[in-house]
């Protein structure tokens, strides 16, 4: 048998411990093997649920040889170093989206990667969950006619004033946080990659990165797709394809628990029907793929990192 990709973890974010961490242990293809953080007692607490070793400090861990591959959930503006660092180790990377906050820094770590022979991946979970591929199969099969336009949004409540996703220095905003979700759907749905034709971003009074934004994207054949994102709304989570002759809504799209049964609603003629679908754990999905990619070198989608990072930065640059 294939030996589990022995997986260390940088730092104690809750991402780790609420999702990745639990789904480590529970897919035979991964090992939690160590848990690194600057406390020790906090490197303790989260490792020992896991059967991990805690490792004090990130340089430690990548120094040692009984890890496969490291997992980056650190703060967005730190993704870039700690990505490199763990690359130039020897390691194999998973690192929390966005793997940079610059597309030249993605090109380059991708390119670095490449030449190291290393897996690098982005952890954009939805695209795991099998819905999408099925909302995939419904447009492509005619389901909803000819595509016309997409729309998009993922939104959540205030967070508290101290959350690292409010401070600038550390990548915070709503556009790396929360944008990222409706942009890499409007990559992963749409047949073309789009062009940004205007975006805008908004500041809450107070805040000094912004809460909020929204873009319209246009394909070469002229699917429109309408993006919108916040940090101070009432929570979204959804997304629409509309056809010539149907549309498809999808609700929970881009972070539904590992015990959600999906519901595709298609839209078409007067008519509505609904496709529920087995529950999936898209995290469990995201690190099945990133262990057949360490073990087999053949990487899924090693081009996604870069068409998001460029359309990231396009509404970013073009935002008013």
């Amino acid at each position: 048998m294939t030996p589990p990709v022995r997986i260390g973890v940088l730092g104690c974010a809750d991402i780790a411990r609420r999702r990745m961490l639990p789904a480590m242990a529970a897919l035979p293809q991964t090992v939690p093997a160590a848990v690194a953080s600057r406390d020790p007692e906090k490197a303790r607490a989260t490792a020992g649920p896991f059967g991990a070793r805690p490792v004090s400090g990130y340089g430690e861990l990548l120094a040692r040889d009984d890890i496969d591959a490291v997992y980056v959930p650190l703060p967005a503006a730190l993704h870039e170093h700690w990505a490199e660092a763990a690359l130039r180790a020897g390691k194999h990377v998973l690192a929390e989206k966005p793997l940079t906050l610059d597309p030249a820094a993605t090109r380059r770590l991708l390119a670095l990667a490449r030449a190291r022979g290393l897996v690098l991946m982005e952890n954009v979970m939805f695209v795991h969950h099998p819905q999408h591929a099925r909302v995939r199969e419904l447009v492509a099969s005619g389901a909803i006619g000819e595509l016309r336009a997409f729309d998009a949004e993922f939104s959540i409540p205030s967070l508290p004033e101290q959350d690292i996703r409010l401070r600038p220095e550390l990548g915070g905003g709503a556009l790396w946080d929360v944008g990222v979700y409706p942009v890499r759907a409007a990559l992963h749905l749409l047949d073309e990659d789009p062009r940004v034709a205007g975006a805008a971003l908004v500041r809450a009074p107070g805040d000094e990165v912004a809460t909020g934004g929204a873009a319209l994207l246009r394909t070469g054949s002229g699917v429109l797709a309408r993006l919108a994102f916040g940090m101070r709304h009432a929570y979204r989570n959804t997304y629409a394809l509309c056809g010539s002759e149907g549309r498809i809504t999808v609700d929970r799209a881009f972070t539904p628990p590992a015990d959600h049964r999906p519901v595709i609603r298609l839209e078409r003629g007067g008519a509505h029907e609904e496709f529920v679908l087995e529950p999936a754990d898209q995290a469990v999905a995201t690190l099945r793929a990133f262990a057949h990619a360490v073990r087999t070198g053949h990487h899924i989608d090693t081009d996604g990192p870069l068409r998001q990072a460029l359309l990231l930065d396009a509404v970013r640059r073009q935002a008013v």
